[in-house]
């Protein structure tokens, strides 16, 4: 069993069930509050139309160390030919929606309406960010995130052209460095993240890191402005 959320907090991580690993709790909602305090403990939601808001942390949590980042050398040619314009928060609720487009022949999204909504309004309030492909006015691909102090934890990505999400995670990882962030929550465990290096680390370690990091303060500078140099050149 687990505890169904009315009012109050989490319960302690390591409480969640091994099968399946990591369910922690079900039920409250998706205010920006509550989804806050989710990210500040490692914990997200994730759940499937029809379902209560399910709230997640496994162990192991895969993760992605900044500077382990992995650059195939294929992908270093197509950033090197600079197929895509890059860009930063300049369509937030577009990429949100790309990324609920259905991937299965079922048409299933875990991205539900009320979840766009959620980090929509996370995204007014500063927390959430995009980083975009573009082909001229066409957004060929992207990825958005929850920020807390120095801390990003990844939530997805999607591609309508060859590498454009891949791309854009290069470019994130860039803009990563530059401003003191060392690691991304990639939440589950996938092939696709392995091949750039995330690895599974101990839920107790990852929330040790979360710690340190939602408690550090992030630069002051907007998001979307790009630092000193050629921000568009991993």
């Amino acid at each position: 069993m687990i505890p169904w959320l009315r009012t109050g907090g989490f319960p302690p991580v390591d409480t969640a069930l091994p099968d399946p690993n990591g369910l922690l709790a079900a039920g409250g909602d998706l205010s920006a509050e509550r989804l806050l305090a989710a990210y500040r403990q490692g914990i997200f939601p994730w759940y499937g139309t029809g379902q209560p808001i399910l709230w997640w942390s496994p162990d192991p949590r895969m993760v992605l160390f900044v500077d382990e980042f992995v650059v195939p050398r294929s992908l270093r040619k197509v950033v090197a030919q600079r197929r895509f314009d890059i860009r930063v928060d300049s369509a937030f609720g577009r990429v949100i929606e790309g990324c609920a487009e259905p991937r299965t022949d079922d048409g299933g999204t875990w991205i539900t309406p009320a979840m766009v909504e959620a980090y929509c309004e996370l995204h007014r309030l500063g927390h959430a960010h995009s980083v975009e492909a573009w082909r001229g006015d066409a957004l060929v691909g992207g990825l958005y995130g929850v920020v807390i102090g120095r801390m990003f934890f990844g939530e997805s990505m999607f591609t309508r052209a060859p590498n454009a999400s891949k791309v854009a995670l290069v470019h994130l990882i860039d803009l990563l460095k530059r401003r003191a962030m060392p690691l991304i929550d990639c939440q589950q465990q996938t092939e696709h993240l392995a091949r750039f290096g995330a690895r599974p680390i101990p839920r107790r370690e990852f929330a040790e890191e979360v710690a340190r990091l939602v408690n550090s303060a992030q630069p002051a500078e907007p998001w979307n402005q790009a630092p000193p140099g050629e921000a568009d050149r991993p």
